[in-house]
């Protein structure tokens, strides 16, 4: 493949509810490889707590040269410095994110339920789509492989396609996705998420070196 694309690293963090334990592995795991971006997911409802953890780990990223996305919420992105949005589906959310954040920040979209929400949604402001859910269960590693690879033939709007095992990164790394996510489970390797993250890194760079 002369046109292959070695994509980057996304991250998908577990739900967490402070971030002082969080944020030494982040930027550990920022170290290790060619990481884009960080999706930061809360265990918390509070709103408060949830601007307190943004504001404490967006230096943490943005300093290692990655984004710091939020989940659905526009209104903390803006508020809290985060670079942008994360929304599940084609709804209010999702309209108000595009409305009130583009084009100073980030939007994304996911679980999106067939190919025609797909397309619905690349007709749009979006600056990517998510093929696999943030936890594991969902679509098996097949299925994001097949709709991803569809996504990256036909559109150019950039995807990102969601791993939740070390075995689908490498597969993943050929299928045309601009992003590989990293799920919550790799910040559970007993290794650290650091050495999951160089580990993905490398399957990468075997996929860009058989290409």
């Amino acid at each position: 493949m002369t046109d292959f694309q070695k994509p980057r690293l996304y991250l998908i963090t577990p739900p967490v509810a402070e971030a002082e334990t969080l944020a030494p592995a982040l930027k550990a795991a920022l170290g290790a490889g060619d990481v884009a971006c960080v999706l930061l997911r809360f265990s918390t409802p509070d709103e408060g707590a949830r601007k307190k953890i943004v504001k404490a780990l967006a230096p943490v990223v943005q300093g290692g040269g990655a984004a710091l996305l939020v989940p659905d919420d526009a209104l903390l992105a803006a508020r809290a410095g985060a670079d942008g949005v994360h929304v599940e589906g084609l709804g209010e959310n999702f309209s108000a994110a595009l409305e009130s954040l583009k084009p100073e920040r980030i939007v994304g979209v996911g679980a999106l339920a067939d190919r025609d929400e797909a397309m619905r949604a690349g007709e749009s402001d979006v600056d990517y789509l998510m093929f696999g859910g943030p936890e594991p269960g969902g679509d098996s590693a097949a299925t994001i492989l097949e709709r991803v690879s569809w996504w990256a033939e036909l559109f150019n709007v950039p995807c990102v396609a969601v791993a939740h095992r070390p075995e689908d990164v490498e597969a993943l790394a050929g299928s045309g996705a601009e992003f590989v996510a990293l799920g919550p489970d790799f910040f559970a390797d007993a290794r650290g998420i650091a050495e999951a993250v160089a580990q993905a890194q490398a399957a990468l760079d075997r996929a860009e070196a058989q290409a």
